[in-house]
């Protein structure tokens, strides 16, 4: 039997929560080494602490923030990581085909398919979702987790309406050295799955799996700053 440990985001819901997860998991035969955290900031330390002391299965609790956090931790190390969809979008768990069930999504992180993820790096951190500068790194960061935990999803909608009309720059693209776009843009992103919030398929062809990130461009009225942000 496999070493499991949780990383849990406390402030993070799903099911009956926590205690529903003890459940199911010591209904299994585990007693996983268990480690909380109110920020998700928190969570890589836990996640390496997890790997380091032995675990073969990390479980996280949590929002995709909290997942892009401990995949960061642990890439590249010999962990399988099984989430549980218990953040606001769930973007990566809903490419993977995870539920937001909590006993569906148990099953499939003890009994489910093993895939190896594609990761890419900004600003010396790994995402697996997907990362983006100007309209999209400033609507991520914008949307906080009080303004996400009092509306849901429709912080994303309140925050991108508040750039929506902000001035497009001056963007040069190149992809494995080659320029692929020069020209006035709001937003880059760099997708490893295709679909986003709202069920938008801005990477119809991108698989988290396949070995290769997806690149696009918008040029929609917002301003592409060079911040860039990940988005899981």
């Amino acid at each position: 039997m496999k070493r499991v440990a949780v990383v849990a985001h406390t402030r993070k819901s799903l099911g009956g929560g926590l205690d529903e997860l003890r459940h199911l998991l010591a209904h299994e035969g585990l007693r996983p080494a268990w480690y909380e955290v109110d920020k998700s900031k928190q969570a890589p330390k836990r996640a390496r602490r997890a790997a380091r002391e032995g675990a073969e299965l990390l479980i996280v609790w949590g929002g995709d923030g909290m997942v892009q956090r401990c995949l960061d931790a642990v890439a590249g190390l010999p962990v399988e990581v099984a989430i549980m969809p218990a953040g606001t979008a769930n973007l990566l768990a809903t490419n993977l085909g995870i539920p937001r069930d909590l006993p569906a999504a148990v099953d499939i992180g003890l009994r489910g398919e093993r895939r190896k993820l594609d990761l890419g790096t900004v600003n010396g951190e790994h995402f697996a979702v997907m990362a983006g500068a100007g309209f999209d790194a400033l609507m991520i960061r914008d949307a906080d987790r009080k303004l996400k935990d009092r509306v849901g999803k429709a912080a994303y909608v309140w925050t991108g309406a508040r750039h929506i009309r902000a001035d497009r720059v001056r963007t040069r693209v190149e992809v494995d050295e080659v320029p692929w776009f020069d020209g006035p843009a709001s937003c880059v992103l760099i997708g490893n799955v295709g679909t986003i919030m709202g069920g938008l398929t801005p990477f119809p062809e991108a698989s988290p799996d396949d070995g290769v990130l997806r690149s696009g461009s918008s040029r929609r009225r917002a301003r592409c700053s060079g911040r860039a942000s990940s988005g899981g």
